[in-house]
Parts: C-alpha cells; structure tokens; sequence
C-alpha cells in the first residue's frame, strides 16, 4: 500500500506542475481530465500526509521514551504521545484502505431513476409519487437537477410508473443502493376500519450513458409518434409529439410524453433506453464472471425488498444492514444520508474484508 501511495504522491506532483503551465488550457479537454484527475488524488494525499505525520510522531515517542530515563513525567507524556499517535496511525491506515478501493467507473455519472408501483394498487400508486418526491428533494439538498422523463398518473395523484433523470456529479455513487423494492406498511384514506395495508414499489437506478459506450443500429430501432394524455392543455390534442421507441432485438420499449417537442422526446427515450441497455450488458458481464451486480450491499438483485415504510410506527427499517429509524417524516422529506452513508461505509467494509482475505 505504501508503495502505490508514493507512486500516487509522484503523480500528484507531476500534474500540479502540469497544471501550473499557460500552455495547458490550449487543450481544454486535456485541462479538464488532468484537473478532475488532480481532484480525485487530493483526499488521498491529503490522508497520506496526515498518516506520514502520525508515523513521525509514533517515532519520536519512541525516541522520547528512550531518553527519558527516570523522569516520570516525560516517560508519562512520552508515553501518552505514543498511544495518541498509533490510534491515529491505525484510523488513517483504515481511511488509506478505503481510498484505495477500486472504484466504479459509473460512480460519477449522473442517473436514471425508474419508479414502479407494484402490489397494493392505488396504495402502491400513492407511495410512488411519495418516493418520487422524496428522491427530489434529496437531488435539491445535493445541488443536483432532475427532469422528468414519463409517467403514468392515477386519479388520486400517484404514479403507476415514473421515469426521471437526476443529474449530478456522483448521483449514482450514492442513489445505486436504491434499486430494489420498496415496502410500504400504513392505513389508506380508503380504509373505514383503521387497517394497515402493505404495497410495494419497485426503483431501478441506472447510469447514465454515453452514446459512444454503447452503439444502437437504427435498424434495430421501431419508432412511433402519438398524442400524449395527461395535463398539458389543449395542445396536446393537436400535436403527435410523444414517442415510442421499441428495441426489436430485446422488445424493450421506451415511452417519453414529458415535452412539448418531438426531438427532445426522442432524444429522452433514448437516454433512457441507452442506459436499460447498458444495464442488461453490465449484468451480464458480471454474471460471467460470477462479480456482485453493481457495487451494491446484498445481492442488488431488484426483487430483493429492501427496505420497509412503516407510518404508524414513524419507522424506515434498511433490512440490507438491519438499521432501523424512528423518524419516516423526516426521511420523506428527502433526509437520505443517514441510511445511505451507512449503506457505503457496509459496502466499503465488506470490499475491504474481501481484499484482507
């Protein structure tokens, strides 16, 4: 570790040196990979140094322990800078670990999030636009934006369906741990008898993906246009600008009513399709060579329920970690990081056992 950590400090000098050149912004693009390059070294060196610090300070302890003969209270301090300094060490060797990770390469890119209502009809409907509002509101708090693509609205305001995107940097890092399905326990309004119901809405994230990663023949492409329905006027009654696009190969079909123009319809589509496609390589990748399916804690299999909404309890249960929280409301208005942090930091443990080993 210590080796491929000075090869990092050696990097980071170079590309500082890189940087300081006028000549270099004569190729944006080159400036800007060298640039995010520098970024994502800086928590690394800047805990490595830290650790070379701590490393000192155990030595000179050790040192001063030597010297300090029957004096009682150097021996004492000496002695206290010892135990202060290893403790440090040992914490920021465990932080090196985990920086050191290998990455995911789909870590940065921004999301595609698709919400489905599953058992409980209407009730799983409601619980959809729910989750739909509480992954908005989390995007805000993280400064990112989201942008429809198409949903499929009930007449009490729920979502049979939804799909958005979340644009961001690192929004799959954290929204990955996700996708699965979403248990829902609590009395509908429908409800005479005060009895507590359970649906389930299923979420899938996927990363989005570039057009160069994975190439679509057009021959493979059946595209249609249509009138779109829901809210929007009289408008459109008048214009086809909804698209369908099918996958012949796959059958997948990929729907977007979300604008008002036909191009930026199809251009949403086939982000959306773009990035089910990759998913189902990317799976199938990792099947082969029988990896995790993503970097995801538990099986990342998408019928695995992984978490329960419990209203009359006030209680979000993440049944991946067993962590259990007495605040729902607060969860609901878009406070993910709590379960999430947790999630990654099971995530990194379980990587880092698995390198130990």
């Amino acid at each position: 570790m210590l080796e491929k950590l000075e090869g990092l400090a050696d990097r980071y000098d170079e590309l500082e040196n890189q940087l300081a050149s006028p000549n270099l912004y004569d190729d944006p693009e080159r400036a800007a990979a060298l640039t995010k390059e520098h970024r994502n070294l800086q928590p690394i060196l800047k805990t490595y140094r830290a650790y070379q610090t701590a490393c000192q300070d155990e030595q000179d302890a050790k040192e001063l322990l030597e010297e300090a003969g029957g004096d009682a209270d150097m021996h004492a301090l000496a002695q206290e800078t010892l135990v202060s300094s290893r403790e440090q060490k040992e914490q920021l060797e465990q932080e090196l670990k985990i920086l050191l990770l290998p990455k995911d390469a789909r870590d940065e890119r921004s999301v595609i999030m698709e919400i489905r209502a599953g058992a409980g009809g209407e009730e799983a409907a409601l619980f959809a636009a729910s989750l739909y509002r509480m992954y908005t509101m989390y995007a805000d708090t993280r400064g990112w934006k989201t942008e429809r693509i198409s949903e499929s609205e009930t007449e009490l305001g729920g979502f049979r369906e939804i799909t958005f995107s979340i644009d961001g940097e690192g929004a799959f890092s954290r929204l990955k741990y996700e996708s699965g399905v979403h248990r829902v326990q609590r009395v509908p309004e429908t409800e005479s008898q005060g009895r507590v119901h359970t649906s389930t809405v299923t979420v899938a994230v996927l990363p989005e993906v570039d057009d160069v990663e994975l190439t679509i023949d057009p021959k493979d492409l059946k595209i249609d246009t249509y009138r779109s329905s829901g809210a929007g006027g009289q408008h459109i009654n008048k214009t086809s600008s909804a698209i369908r696009i099918t996958h012949l190969p796959t059958g997948m079909v990929v729907e977007c009513q979300d604008e008002r123009s036909q191009f930026k319809n199809r251009d949403k589509a086939m982000k959306v399709l773009r990035s089910r496609l990759f998913e189902i390589k990317q799976r199938e990748q990792d099947d082969a060579i029988a990896a995790e399916r993503r970097s995801q804690v538990g099986s990342g299999d998408r019928s695995e329920r992984i978490r329960t909404y419990n209203f009359p309890e006030n209680r979000v249960s993440e049944h991946r970690i067993k962590l259990t929280l007495y605040k729902l409301d607060n969860f609901l208005n878009g406070n993910l990081d709590e379960v999430l942090d947790a999630l990654i930091t099971t995530d990194q443990a379980e990587k880092l056992a698995k390198m130990e080993n």
